[in-house]
Parts: C-alpha cells; structure tokens; sequence
C-alpha cells in the first residue's frame, strides 16, 4: 500500500529554485537556436540574463525607429530633390523660351544637356525683363533651389540672372525694391556670397567671380540696410577672396577686392555698426593684409576709424570675449589695422595730436587680450642675445603700428582730450560721472602701455606725469589753468568707493581683494566696478611712485591746493604736482591698511578656487628637453595657467600688486623718516595684533621657516653672474647656452616659488621684513635679539657661552676621535698680523662662510713676527673686529674698497671693479682668461665678508663706529641677502639719494631743473685714477632726475 496516494490522478507541481534544468538531454546542443539559453544556478546570472534580453529587445526597436527615420530622410531628400528639379526644369525653360523669342533661334534645347544649355544662355545675347514681374517671378523662383551653390550649373544660372537683372533694372529704373523685393533681393545676395566664398572649388566657381562681385556692390546700392544686416556672410566671403586672391590670378585683382569690401562700409545706415563689427571680426583678422592687395592706403582711404572703434569695443567686453577669445593671432592684427587707419587718418600728425576716448578704449581692451604674448615677442626682439629661446618674432607691420603708440606728444597729451566741463572737483568726486568714465579709460589704456612696453616704463610714465588737463574751476584772471596728471588720477582714486572703505575699516580690505560671495553684505561693488576703480588707483600708484624718485623734500612738502594747478611758468612740474600733506596721510592710511592685509592674509588671497572670466592681466612678465625654445613656451603656458592674481580684481598679478603698494608705503615711510609731517605713532599697526604674544609668535615662525628652509638643498651662487651676464657666449654652443639659460630660470622659479611658501608661514616676520614701522621699535630689537639667541642655541647645541662651546667640541673630538673636533676649532682661529688686519682675516675667515657666527680666537703679530701675548678671552676678538672695519673702510688708499660723501658717510667705491678691470688689462690677461675672473671675484668676495663682518659685530653685539651713507643702507637692505625684497618693492633711488651722494652734483641738478621745467639728462664725469698713473673719466649717466 502506497501512502502517498492520495485518489488524485493531477501531476503534482513541480517547484525548482535551483536554476536547473530536470531535463537531462537539454544540456546537450542541438537545441533550437532562437531558444534563450537556461539560466544560470544562481540568481546574479539570472538577473544579468534578463537584463541582456531587455537590451536585445531595446535594440531591435531602436533598429525599426531608425529604419524609420532613414525612410523618412530618403523620401523628404527624393521629394526635395524632385523638387528641385522641376523649379530647375521650368526656369531653365523660361529662360530659354525667352532668349529663342527674342533672338529668333530655333530651340534646340532638347538635344543639350543641362549644362550645356545654360553655357549656350550665358554666350547669346541676353535681353532684359519685359516688365519688373517677370523679373519678380523668376527671381522668387531662382532664390528657392540656388541657396547653397554647390552645383556648378546653380553657378551658371546665378551669374546669367545677374546679368540680366542688372539690365533690368537700368532699362526699368521705376522699379521699386521694398516690400517683396527686399527679401528676395536679400536671399539672392547671400546666394551669391555663398558662391563667392567657395570660388576656388571649380573653374566655373573661379570665372563666375568678377560678375559676381560687381553683383554684391551693386545690390549695396539697392538695399544698403539690408545687405548691412548680412555683412556677416559679406565679409566672410571678401576674406575668402582676399586669401585666394593668388590662386583665382586674372579672375579677381585687389582693387576690385578693396572696392567691394568698402562697398558695404559707406552707406550710413541703422546697421552700419552692424557693418563694421562684421568687418573687424571676419576681415581685419586676415594676417597680412598688405601681402594680398599690395598696399592698404586705398582700404584706410574709406574706412573711418572712430565707427569701427566703437564697433570693436563690444567685441571685447568680457561678455562678448568668446567672438575672439583663444585667437591672439587675430586680436594682435586687428589692433595693427585699427592703429594703422587711425594714422592714416591723421597723416602726418598722428604722433602729434592725442588720440580720442572710443579709440583708446578699443586699443586698450585689445592690448589687454594681446598683452602677454605681445610682451614676449617684443621682450625677444630687443634682447641683446642671439640664442635666447624665447617666442615668435612679429611681423614687422604689426610691431611698426604697435610701437608707434609709445610717443611722448600722444602720451603726454592724454587728459588734453578731457572734456572741460568733467574736470572740476565735484564731478571727480561721483563715481558715475563722465570725468570718472573718462579716467577709468586712460588708467586703463595707460597701464596697458606699461604692461605691453616694460622696458619702456620709465618714459611712459615720465610723459604721462608730465601731462596735464584743463580745469573746469577756471579762476577770474587766470586762463588756461592746468590740472597736473598726478592730481588727477589721485582725486579720482580718492572718490572711488574703493578708497573710501579701506581707508574707513581695514578689516573689509581682504573682501575687496577676493571674490564676491553671496550673501556678504561687507562690500556692494560689481566686479566691473572693482576693476575700474582698482585700474585707476593702480595707475595712480605707479605715476606717483615715479614722481617720488624725482622729487626733493622742498617740493615734497610745498602744495597747497590739492586740484588745481597754478600758471606759474617760474614754477616746476615736479613741484605743481605735489600733493597736500592732509591728502597725503588719507594715502598713508590707505596704504596701511591694504598693505597689511596682502601680507597677513596672503593664505587667503593665494587659495584656489573658482575663478572668473578674465579678458587679460596684468602679469605681467611673466617636456622636451631637446628643444630650449619649446621648454619656455610650455613654462610660460604652465605659469600663465596657474598664474597667482588677485582672485577679486580681474588680471592683476598679486606679486606685483603687493610689490607696488610696499614699495610706495616706504618710500613715504622714509620722506616722513627725514622730515617728520605725521604724528608718532601713525605708522603702528599694533591694533591688529596680539602684542603680548607678538614676540613667541614671531619666534615661533622663524623656527617654522628654519625647518623649511634645512629641506632645501643650499647652492652657492657664483658672485660674478650679475656683473658679467654678457660673458655667456663664452659657453659653447648655442644649445648649450640655451640649456644653461633654461636652468637659470628653473633656479630663480625655485628661488621664487621658495620665498613664496615662507611667506605663506610666516605672516608676522614677512611684515618684519617689508614694513618694520609697522611694529615699535623696541619690539623690534628684542625680537632680534631672541632671533640671535635661538640661532645661537641652535648652531652651538646649545652651549651658547663661547668657553663652554669650545669645551663642548673638544669634549666632542674625545668621543668622534680628535680630527674633527681639533679641525673645528683650528678653523676658528687666526693667526693676524697689525700690518694687514683685513687680507689676513680675509685669508682665513672667509671660507668659514656662516660659521663665522661660532666663537673665534685671535692672536695678533707684531711687526716683528712675534705672537703679542694675551689670551682672548673676547676683547682681543672685539679688537680684531672693530680693527678689520677700521682698515677696511679707509678712503684715503688708492685702492679702496669705500668712497666717503661730503658729510664722510661711506658707500662703496663705484670704479673699484672698474679699478681692478683695468689692472688685469694692463697685465695682459683677457676678460675670458679664468685667471680675470678669478681676480675679479675676488674683489666681490672681500665685499661680502666684509658685509659677514659687520653682521658679525651685530650678532655679537659689538659696537663699530662707522657711519655708511643712508641710500646705501637703504639699498643694502633691501637687496642684500637671500632674503632680500622682491623686484617690485626693493631698493627705488630717487633724487634725495642723490643729495646723499653727491650734494654738489644735487644742488646743480636741482637748480638745472628749476630753470627747465621738464626733463633733462645730465652726463658727470669722474676722474678716477689707475694704479698706472692714467687717467680714466667713466660717465655716470644720470636721465631724468637719476631715476
């Protein structure tokens, strides 16, 4: 008995979970091929199974909707083209039924094939239109198939029906082309330009161009409003035409291009700026021009450049940058062609006569975009070397038309162009004023000049300082009252928005260097005003620290009126350009306060982040190894990329933001170090720090510095590089100078990118060492005396006392073995005779290099050659210190190292390497010979270990009486050493250093430029005698007032 029966004869169900198949013959092939395969024994094959059936369906309906598109296209291009042909056919007829009927000719059309036909209408006689609806309607009908052009027999029909509809047209001259005709006549010009600018695609294309281009001038003169509208497709193809001008040879010469393309630029129109943005983007881009039609006197003859000016303009606003943004080719060759009809409309006066606003702001916004690769291509033309592997030279029209922009009477002219009626204080005052406008455009222009022209800086802003603009606040009596270019752009700084905040809350000065961010409520400034603002107090910024350099304290501190100038002709420039004290101290605290923040937040201004659009900047200047030239146009393209600007003011480098404003905030720190206008403690910036904890602080940076800087592997730097650069052609060849030039650079990148990261963590020492007044001056010397002490701890282990020093190293030689220690301190003791106090110091001190900081021993010999007895137990030291300064800066040996002023204060001797040049000459040796320039090295080592001396004296503590004149201190400082201050904000002469110099030559320059209100370039000449008894004048060369 079965107890599974249960009376039910239904097949129980069978449930399989497993994925297998319980028929044992379907894992054998030969099973249906359409069938799917089973499904694997785990759920993911499954899953992936369906999902690979799902794909395979969407697959076969994508197949039939696209079978269903190709269907569609093929049968709207099969009914087009039918189309087409029966607009075609039925033209074609017309016209030959036409011709036949008024010729009298039998129609032997049938037997011709298309082409033939209408080569046969193009060869008989052509009459004109019966009456202007026939023209009307084949016109309607030709306009409907001949759009593209790209047929050649479209090409004939186009050139027939131009013929004839010109005949019409002259036999019908009733006709009145608005309403329909307009449009029609519009389509049929942009059939004819599409054909022009495929002219060298057959020689059908090429012989159809004469009529053709005599049909677009033509149509000018019936629709000029509508054509204008089109001078898109018009000037594609006159650039077409004038870049194959070659190749079409007797179809096309340039006159009959120059008149086509001035064709559409001379009727005055609603849509001429239309015509000239068209002209400017598609035609004056062509490079070299003057190569195609021979000359551009007859182009500039019809072109007016103040319109095509104003059409540039929008062209380059940062909205519109993308119409010629990544084409430096083209911005740089319009900006030639905009500057060459400007000359040619001013003839002969173009240097003379100043330019007007519309052409400056175009000039400027395309020197801006241009401005990089402008500065490089010119920067390699005026290199003295050969081999230097910098960019690609400039055609010579664009670098003639560049550089005619840098001349005094254009530049010095500039506010002359100011309306009168802009230039009273109170206009200057409101930021949406004209005159304001009118300043941000010459700021703008006049910092692009100094960008693109850096070697040129001096003069251009010689000639901008000299300029000046009438005064709307004209006294009674007193015409033709001029305002200095100085007080211009400063009252215009003073009432930006910009100026205001700073001056008011330092702590807003970091949210007007970075980007705006939303819901700050701190500054409500567009980014546009921003720039402008910032342009101008730029440009203010270099004219005044130019002035500085020529100005004396007299003049510095002579003003009275803070606008408007006097016409008194006894007067100097110099001295009408002076600012009033009161206004002065406004820019002290402006500088201030945005000269600690570049310092103290120099983290936040350097972090990445998003960046906006920018049009240019104002950097300015700044892999296969195998190819030098290659190496620096990548560097250059890597260091434009990740170029370090300011994030909230668009193109302008931080480095030489920060490098201005230091550079003018000393230079006012030391007029009031001199003569003092400003209270006492104006200069503190103690509110912004924590000066109960300033010290620590300040030490604790300079222990971070220090473990930075012992990662870094130490080079020597070889003293004659910067005194014999030229001596570079000695090397080799010329890739081998390449490659040492390239490395060069590499080390000064490194140097740069250095200083750059210990800037960014030590915030309080870079202040310490770019603006010290800002921390009082006993804080000062306590933190130099915790620097000593620490390093002192750190180089002795300690052991800072010079005897337990001393002991500490033998102590040391005991357990290292006695060669090391016994050599140390051997190093650190000399041997010096009275007679020569410095070469014997020299001799054995100099190769210790900083290890003239630890402890030294001296023992003196007399004249006799015996040891003068006495143990140093550091008197003897400080003797022997204060003797090598004693007899090291004498100035009473022919071969001094030091000259002394009128007032006995040293600086050094300027011809004493001239001194030892002449000696080496004399005896025979050339300036290759190593024997040359190892003397001549020499000479530079004695400088700097006589300058390790002296800082010895200072680390010890040791007093030295000798008294080193103040433009040399100033120079020392700041250039001096590997920490010394950047290009932008080192060491500035200016005329008062001249007074510290020379006092005689001072007074006479002084005087000199009293007399002569301008410039001046005065040559001194100096006898200085040789040890050979003869006598050589070398000239110092002091132009414009030695700056």
């Amino acid at each position: 008995m079965f107890q599974s029966f249960t009376g039910n004869s239904r097949r129980p169900r069978q449930v399989n979970l497993s994925g297998r198949s319980n028929n044992p013959f379907a894992a054998f092939p030969g099973g249906s091929p359409s069938r799917p395969a089973p499904h694997a024994a785990n759920p993911e094959s499954a899953v992936a199974n369906a999902q690979r059936e799902r794909a395979l369906r969407q697959l076969e309906r994508n197949r039939q909707n696209a079978s269903r598109t190709v269907q569609r296209v093929w049968r709207g291009h099969r009914s087009r083209t039918a189309t087409y042909k029966s607009w075609k056919s039925e033209w074609d007829t017309y016209e030959w039924t036409r011709v036949s009927h008024n010729l009298g000719v039998t129609d032997h059309a049938v037997s011709m094939t298309e082409t033939e036909r209408l080569e046969s209408l193009l060869r008989l006689p052509s009459a004109p239109y019966s009456t202007a609806e026939q023209c009307l309607d084949q016109l309607r009908l030709l306009v409907q198939f001949v759009g593209s052009v790209k047929r050649q027999e479209d090409v004939l029909r186009l050139v027939y029906f131009c013929k004839v509809f010109e005949q019409t047209f002259h036999a019908l001259p009733t006709i009145a082309t608005e309403g329909e005709w307009t449009e029609l006549l519009k389509r049929l010009a942009i059939a004819i330009l599409n054909t022009l600018d495929s002219a060298t695609s057959t020689s059908t294309h090429r012989a159809a161009v004469l009529p053709l281009i005599q049909t677009v001038a033509y149509l000018v003169e019936l629709i000029p409003k509508r054509m204008a509208a089109s001078a898109k497709y018009y000037y594609q193809a006159m650039a077409s035409l004038t870049k194959n001008i070659v190749v079409l040879g007797d179809s096309l010469s340039p006159d009959q291009v120059t008149k086509a393309v001035i064709a559409l630029l001379r009727p005055i129109t609603s849509e001429t700026m239309t015509a000239y943005e068209a002209f400017a983007i598609s035609y004056l881009t062509i490079p070299n021009l003057a190569g195609y039609l021979g000359q551009l006197d007859s182009l500039a003859q019809d072109i007016n450049y103040k319109v095509l000016a104003s059409a540039i303009e929008p062209l380059i606003a940062p909205a519109d940058e993308a119409l010629l943004a990544g084409n430096t080719e083209a911005q740089y060759w319009l900006l030639s062609y905009l500057i060459f009809f400007h000359r040619h409309a001013l003839s002969g006066q173009a240097n003379i006569k100043t330019p007007d606003l519309g052409f400056l702001t175009a000039v400027s916004g395309l020197l801006n975009l241009t401005s990089s690769h402008l500065t490089r291509c010119l920067e390699a033309e005026e290199s003295s070397d050969e081999d230097s592997p910098n960019g690609p030279a400039l055609h010579s029209f664009v670098k003639d038309q560049i550089s005619s922009l840098v001349n005094q009477s254009s530049i010095t002219g500039l506010l002359s162009r100011i309306k009168t009626t802009h230039l009273s204080q109170k206009d200057l005052s409101n930021s949406e004023s004209d005159a304001t406008r009118e300043a941000k455009i010459l700021a703008t222009y006049a910092l692009n000049l100094l960008r693109v022209f850096p070697r040129r800086g001096d003069d251009i802003r010689m000639w901008l300082y000299m300029g000046s603009a009438p005064s709307g606040d004209q006294i009674p009596g007193q015409p033709g009252m001029k305002i200095p270019a100085i007080k211009y752009f400063w009252q215009a700084s003073k009432s930006s928005q910009i100026f205001n905040i700073i001056s008011n809350d330092s702590t807003k000065v970091l949210a007007l260097l970075q980007l705006p961010k939303h819901g700050d409520g701190r500054v409500s400034i567009s980014q546009e005003d921003r720039d402008q603002e910032w342009t101008i107090i730029l440009l203010f910024f270099e004219l005044y620290t130019f002035l500085l350099k020529v100005m004396d304290d007299e003049e510095f501190f002579s003003s009275a009126s803070p606008f408007a100038a006097s016409d008194n002709i006894q007067s100097s420039w110099t001295k009408e350009s002076a600012l009033p004290l009161k206004d002065i101290r406004d820019m002290t605290v402006f500088l201030k306060n945005l000269a600690f923040t570049l310092y103290w937040n120099l983290a936040d201004l350097t972090s990445k982040g998003d960046t906006t659009t920018s049009t240019g900047d104002l950097r300015n200047y700044f892999t296969n190894t195998t190819q030098p030239s290659v190496v620096s146009e990548r560097q250059e393209a890597e260091a434009k990329e990740h170029s370090n600007d300011l994030p909230g003011v668009t193109g302008i480098p931080l480095d030489y933001f920060k490098g201005l404003v230091t550079g003018l905030l000393r230079m006012l720190h030391e007029r009031d170090s001199r003569r003092k206008f400003l209270p006492s403690d104006h200069w503190l910036m103690t509110d912004r720090f924590d000066m109960e904890g300033f010290i620590p602080a300040v030490v604790a940076e300079e222990e971070k510095r220090h473990e930075f800087q012992d990662d870094e592997d130490d080079t020597e730097t070889d003293l004659l590089d910067d005194e014999t650069p030229a001596d570079s052609h000695l090397v080799g060849n010329s890739h081998a100078r390449q490659l040492i030039r390239l490395q060069a650079m590499r080390d000064r990148q490194q140097k740069a990118a250095r200083g750059k990261a210990l800037a960014l963590i030590a915030p309080r020492l870079e202040i310490l060492r770019n603006m010290p007044f800002f921390i009082p001056f006993a804080t000062r010397v306590q933190i130099f005396r915790q620097f000593i002490f620490r390093d002192q701890q750190r180089r002795r282990k300690g052991y800072v006392d010079p005897e337990s020093w001393r002991l500490s190293v033998a102590q040391s030689s005991m357990m290292n073995g006695p060669v090391n220690g016994a050599d140390i301190l051997a190093r650190h003791h000399a041997d010096i005779r009275r007679e020569s106090v410095f070469d014997d110091a020299f001799s054995e001190f100099y190769e210790l290099g900083d290890g003239l900081k630890e402890p030294i021993q001296i023992s003196f010999i007399d004249q006799f050659g015996a040891m003068e007895a006495g143990i140093d137990g550091g008197g003897v030291t400080k003797e022997f210190l204060t003797s090598v300064t004693s007899q090291a800066f004498k100035t009473d040996d022919m071969e001094s190292m030091f000259a002394e002023n009128d007032h006995h204060l040293l600086y050094p001797h300027p011809a004493a390497v001239d001194q030892r040049k002449a000696i080496l000459n004399e005896a025979g040796l050339s300036n290759s010979s190593s024997a040359w320039q190892e003397e001549v090295r020499d000479l530079l080592r004695r400088y700097e270990f006589l300058g390790r001396v002296i800082g010895k004296c200072l680390y010890e503590g040791i007093l030295v009486d000798v008294n080193f004149a103040p433009f040399f201190l100033l120079k020392w400082a700041l250039t001096g050493g590997t920490r010394s201050a950047v290009k932008e904000s080192s060491y500035r002469a200016n005329l008062n250093d001249l007074k510290d110099l020379d006092e005689g030559l001072y007074q006479g320059l002084v005087s000199y430029a009293t007399r002569r209100i301008f410039s001046f370039h005065a040559v001194e000449h100096r006898a200085h005698y040789f040890p050979s008894a003869a006598t050589q004048e070398l000239p110092r060369k002091c132009g414009r007032f030695c700056s």
